[in-house]
């Protein structure tokens, strides 16, 4: 994996690629259970290496042992052009694989990513779906204070419980 990650790390798609025809395995992983593919997300590397590796093999329905998908990477950098790919290659907007319920809406609510929260919402995702815990994704744009994208579920300011929150 480190050969990768120096890859990603720099970004190089020509090394990248070069790599790939050597027959580097795209199903390693690092310690920590994260593909090649979610690395490249960690790693921010431009979507012409993203879709480079996607179209030699990675698995955008891949998760790593903690269920952090490829999908939830891309919304926690901010990779509105990689969320949008995922959407139009099917992703199921409503799924989780993280045992907790926590759902690509709320990872967007927790980091303020409205442009990827608009995506979703215009996807059909449920922005009443609740966490094992009970918390929807207005319960954490308001908990971390994210206006933009309180502006952008349902969410009454005048509500009691929302006092003190998102002011």
């Amino acid at each position: 994996m480190n050969k990768w990650l120096e890859l990603l790390r720099n970004d190089n798609y020509i090394g990248i690629k070069k790599y790939l025809k050597e027959g580097a395995d795209l199903q390693d992983t690092n310690e920590t259970g994260e593909s090649v593919l979610a690395c490249a997300m960690r790693e921010r590397c431009d979507f012409d290496t993203v879709i480079l590796l996607v179209e030699s093999g990675a698995n955008i329905q891949d998760f790593d042992e903690e269920g952090v998908s490829v999908f939830d990477m891309a919304i926690t950098y901010d990779n509105v052009e990689m969320v949008k790919y995922l959407i139009g290659q099917g992703i199921d907007v409503n799924a989780t694989t993280r045992r907790s319920g926590f759902t690509a809406l709320m990872a967007a609510a927790c980091y303020g990513r409205s442009e990827i929260t608009k995506l979703l919402l215009e996807s059909g995702v449920d922005q009443y779906a609740r966490d094992s815990k009970g918390f929807r994704a207005v319960d954490f744009a308001r908990k971390m204070n994210k206006k933009s994208v309180l502006a952008l579920l349902d969410f009454n300011e005048e509500d009691p419980q929302n006092r003190g929150y998102a002011r």
